[in-house]
């Protein structure tokens, strides 16, 4: 009972943070980490639609972050045709994130193991090459977006704290979402299918299909998060769907603590807390920050959530 009140106290305290940051900003005139959390407010998004296929359903996907391009091209390349609506441009990023997750799904879950992790990568560095060909939109440069998302004047992204209240909003829909599939008789069944695949086929389960929906309503939230992401650079190029973008995304899954609500938020808040931090000590921080977080791994099992339901008990 302990461990459970010191992660919800930990948790609370963290979404309490992340709802008055802009509070802090605006009293003491820091606009940078209001950029800074808005950033990773959208990579939590993106790293907890992650945590809904790898920790609740078992699948290791390590081409997550095609969902982020093609979610962030989706804004850019309507923009740069003329189409500024919202509506229309997330609209479009979400279906077609949907539809390129189906195709994946439907292919790469004829596999397991290392064999689906390959697939995955593949159809992501796929993305990857596609977006490097588009010589009209940018190529290797990537694409400036020049206008921000125009939803008829009901929010103003161009507005800082109206745009990272509008990713917060987006995150904690997600999260709600994610418990409601998680605790639902379609949940219950992806978790016994994480658990003992061929038994919930002997008693009549179509684990494919299940697998498959899950499949697609993740790639659908990461698609999300990729437009978010290119409303805040202004901008979106082929570097955000490369590999090493997947693997981070798993590094802050597993660093929160795989397979918990909250656990991919935390992960995100402290990975790029500490990429940040790190980055204007040395400028080989990545030399620093992966034994750390090796150590977290290795001596913290289930992550930073697991870690917190341990310390009473320790």
């Amino acid at each position: 009972m302990k461990a459970f009140t010191v992660r919800k106290a930990v948790t609370a305290l963290m979404l309490a943070g992340l709802v008055l940051l802009p509070l802090y900003s605006q009293l003491s005139g820091n606009i940078f980490i209001l950029t800074l959390f808005t950033r990773i407010v959208i990579l939590a998004l993106a790293a907890a639609s992650l945590n809904l296929i790898m920790g609740f359903g078992g699948m290791m996907s390590f081409g997550h972050a095609a969902y982020l391009g093609i979610g962030g091209y989706a804004v850019g390349l309507l923009a740069q045709e003329g189409v500024g609506s919202g509506f229309i441009q997330f609209s479009v990023a979400l279906a077609a994130s949907a539809i390129y997750a189906l195709v994946i799904g439907a292919l790469s879950l004829r596999t397991r193991g290392v064999y689906f992790i390959m697939i995955t990568l593949a159809f992501a560095q796929m993305a990857y090459y596609v977006a490097s060909g588009l010589a009209r939109y940018g190529g290797d440069d990537g694409l400036t977006v020049y206008k921000r998302s125009d939803f008829s004047g009901l929010i103003n992204l161009s507005n800082r704290t109206q745009f990272y209240y509008l990713c917060l909003a987006c995150l904690f829909a997600v999260i709600v979402l994610i418990w409601r599939i998680t605790n639902s008789r379609f949940g219950l069944v992806l978790q016994g299918l994480r658990s003992n695949e061929q038994r919930m086929q002997a008693i009549g389960f179509p684990a494919k299909r299940y697998q498959l929906v899950c499949f697609v309503i993740s790639g659908m939230m990461c698609g999300l998060a990729g437009a978010l992401l290119a409303n805040n650079t202004d901008f979106i190029s082929p570097a955000v769907m490369y590999w090493t973008r997947s693997g981070d995304l798993m590094v802050m899954v597993i660093l929160g603590g795989m397979g918990t609500l909250f656990g991919p938020v935390m992960g995100a808040v402290v990975f790029l807390l500490l990429e940040e931090f790190l980055s204007q000590i040395t400028e080989y921080w990545a030399l620093i920050m992966g034994p750390l977080l090796l150590l977290i791994v290795l001596f913290g099992r289930g992550g930073i959530m697991g870690l917190l339901g341990r310390l009473n008990r320790g």
